[in-house]
C-alpha cells in the first residue's frame, strides 16, 4: 500500500489543493479544496477514486470555496478543528467579502480536537492544533507516511500571515515550535501555498522560529 499526494494549485492566489488516495484502496481525502469543484470532480472520477471525507486545515476563503459543492456531490463530511467554526461561519472574518468577491459560508460536519487521530485512507492521521494564523488552524500529519499537510501555518522557509482576523505571530511562532519542530526530521510538509519542505529544513533554516 502507498499512500499518494497531488497537488493543484487552485484559486485567484494559486492555493494548494491536495487530493491524497491510497493506491490499493482507491480511497481519497481532500485537503483544503481551494475552488474550481467541476475540476476536482473529474479528477476523482477519471481515477475512479472514492472519496471519504473533505479535511480543512483553516477556514479562509481561498482553501474552502469547492467545500460546500463537493459535499453535495459525493455526500461526505467536511472535518475541521472546533476554533475554526467562527471563521468559517462568517464571510468577514474567512475574507470571502472584500478578497474573495462572493460570500462564503462553511458549515463543518465534524470538528476534530488536538491530538485526535483520525482513521483515514486505511491509515492513522494525527491532528495538530497550531493555532496563530487562525484560531482554528491545524496541520494533519500521516503518522507512518511520515507526511504533513500544514495549511498556511508553515511554509518553506517561512510562516503564515498573522494580521487577519484571530491571528497572532506569538501564538504562531510558539505552534509552530512546540508541535512541529518536535517532529522527525524527515518528515515531508506540504503547505498551503508554494512547495513542499521538511522538518529539518524549516528547524535549520526557517528564521521565524531559528
Amino acid at each position: 500500500m502507498a499512500i499518494i499526494v497531488e497537488k493543484y494549485q487552485l484559486g485567484m492566489v494559486r492555493t494548494n489543493c491536495y487530493l491524497i488516495y491510497n493506491d490499493e484502496t482507491s480511497e481519497v481525502i481532500i485537503v483544503d479544496p481551494a475552488d474550481n469543484a467541476k475540476m476536482i470532480e473529474q479528477l476523482i472520477d477519471e481515477k475512479n477514486l472514492n472519496l471519504q471525507a473533505i479535511l480543512l486545515t483553516h477556514g479562509h476563503f481561498d482553501h474552502i470555496l469547492a467545500a460546500n459543492e463537493l459535499r453535495d456531490i459525493y455526500q461526505v463530511p467536511i472535518v475541521a478543528h472546533e476554533a475554526e467554526n467562527q471563521i468559517l461561519a462568517d464571510p468577514s472574518l474567512n475574507l470571502s467579502i472584500g478578497m474573495g468577491g462572493e460570500p462564503c459560508i462553511v458549515k463543518a460536519d465534524r470538528f476534530v480536537k488536538d491530538g485526535e487521530v483520525l482513521d483515514l485512507l486505511h491509515t492513522k492521521v494525527k491532528v495538530l492544533h497550531t493555532p496563530g494564523h487562525t484560531a482554528g488552524g491545524v496541520c494533519y500529519l500521516f503518522i507512518k507516511e511520515k507526511l504533513m499537510l500544514s495549511g498556511d501555518t508553515l511554509f518553506e522557509e517561512s510562516v503564515g500571515r498573522t494580521d487577519f482576523p484571530t491571528g497572532s505571530m506569538s501564538t504562531l511562532v510558539h505552534s509552530i515550535k512546540e508541535k512541529l519542530m518536535v517532529l522527525e526530521d524527515e518528515i515531508i510538509v506540504y503547505p498551503g501555498h508554494e512547495g513542499e519542505t521538511s522538518i529539518i529544513h524549516e528547524r535549520n533554516f526557517n528564521p521565524y522560529i531559528r
